[in-house]
């Protein structure tokens, strides 16, 4: 590694206050990080409170050095471990903010949105970014993103006699309805990354989580089974169980028992306002999804998971389905679970990318440690913003994100067995 480099690289992975890159008359000489063409993600930054998001959450620090650092980068190689590097010290950053180890910022410390909007920001950064040297951008882009999502640095200690919880949330979406919407799953995962907990057995976990994009393509392409295949992988690191989670209906908790293999929630977009092309009439199969049942059932103790928490938010153990029946054209919805034969259209959760990473990480799961306990958790609807939308917090918002995150680990505690 290059000196220059170097030091950035250091100085972005220990967080310091002040990041230490290459001299600004030489990083001008190298480069140029200007304005890039916006698809619809990137182009809600054009919001100031995009970036009121990220400087009230203490990461404006990301934003503000990310440019001098990319052009610090000399070559294809220092470019890859540049990104990797301001990727993982983007998500640690936010996991210790969460966490009560990194002051900064007037947000409450389990707010997701300042993460999303800075990763943002810097993948906007990324895209207008002129090296002198002919990059794949699209790599690196998806080098960052999965080092500031927990993809990569995040694996479990393996220490022994300590068991292993890995748990996915989302990024916020809807955005367009309301630009300061958050996702309580995302907040949870932040909030326990890396946590050692006791479990309902006396025993002893240790809690290790990503945040994965509200978008199709990110899901084609793979990144569910990039996540969740090194801790289904047998060995000292992986999982005991797993659980992905998302926000899902207003008020309660719901353990979805069945995962269905379609896509159905058109004309519902994800974050960039693509559709998958799958309608409650026309199901779809994504691309990239392999071998596997129409419907997969969870195997997460949804019984024990209902009889520990029921307060402030009743859990529910979901069984219902749609589904087209063996040898019908027409969509059935169902009370207890699919018939034997038919063709899922949608699982307990939809047919959005929450049923959808529900059922790639339990096809995988099946392949890779089919005895491994695993399913799909939907929270409440995060609510409580004030009405005034220049208000980007208020007090009923942050005391039900603290709620939701502490009846998840409640949750993940319960059903174990000596």
């Amino acid at each position: 590694m290059k000196p220059s480099l170097a030091a950035a690289v250091l100085a972005a992975s220990v967080l310091l206050p002040t990041l230490s890159v290459v001299p600004a008359q030489a990083a001008a000489a190298s480069c140029t990080v200007g304005a890039a063409e916006r698809g619809a993600e990137e182009r809600r930054l054009t919001d100031p409170r995009s970036a009121e998001l990220v400087a009230r959450g203490g990461l404006g620090s990301f934003t503000a050095r990310f440019p001098a650092a990319l052009c610090s980068a000399r070559s294809v190689a220092e470019a890859e471990q540049l990104l990797d590097s301001w990727g993982t010290a983007l998500w640690q950053a936010a996991v210790n903010r969460s966490q009560g180890r990194r002051p900064g910022g007037d947000l409450a410390a389990s707010d997701d949105r300042p993460l999303y909007w800075a990763r943002l920001a810097m993948v906007d950064q990324l895209a207008g970014w002129q090296p002198v040297f002919a990059v794949d951008r699209d790599a690196l882009r998806g080098r960052f993103e999965d080092a500031s999502r927990g993809l990569r640095e995040n694996d479990f200690g393996g220490a022994p006699g300590v068991k292993r919880i890995f748990v996915s949330g989302f990024d916020p979406f809807g955005l367009d309805g309301d630009l300061r919407t958050a996702n309580p799953s995302g907040s949870a995962a932040l909030s326990l990354n890396g946590r050692r907990v006791t479990l309902d057995d006396g025993s002893t976990a240790e809690i290790r989580a990503v945040v994965l994009p509200v978008r199709y393509a990110d899901f084609d392409h793979g990144i569910v089974e990039r996540a969740f295949a090194p801790r289904l992988t047998a060995g000292p690191r992986a999982a005991d169980r797993i659980t992905t989670i998302s926000q899902g209906y207003p008020g309660l908790f719901t353990v979805e028992a069945w995962a269905g293999r379609a896509r159905s929630a058109d004309p519902y977009p994800d974050n960039t306002g693509a559709l998958s092309g799958g309608t409650y009439d026309r199901p779809v199969v994504a691309p990239g999804m392999g071998p596997g049942a129409e419907f997969i059932p969870t195997t997460l103790p949804g019984a024990a998971w209902e009889a520990a928490a029921q307060s402030p938010f009743p859990v529910l153990l979901n069984t219902e389905v749609t589904e087209i029946p063996a040898g019908g054209s027409d969509p059935v919805d169902r009370a207890d679970g699919p018939t034997p034969g038919s063709r899922a259209v949608a699982g307990g959760g939809g047919g959005y990318l929450s049923n959808e990473v529900a059922y790639r990480s339990n096809r995988l799961r099946l392949e890779l440690r089919p005895d491994l306990p695993g399913g799909h958790l939907h929270t409440p609807v995060l609510t409580g913003l004030p009405a005034d939308r220049t208000q980007l917090s208020g007090a009923q918002f942050e005391q039900n994100e603290q709620a939701i995150t502490a009846e998840i680990l409640t949750l993940l505690r319960a059903g174990w067995r000596p």
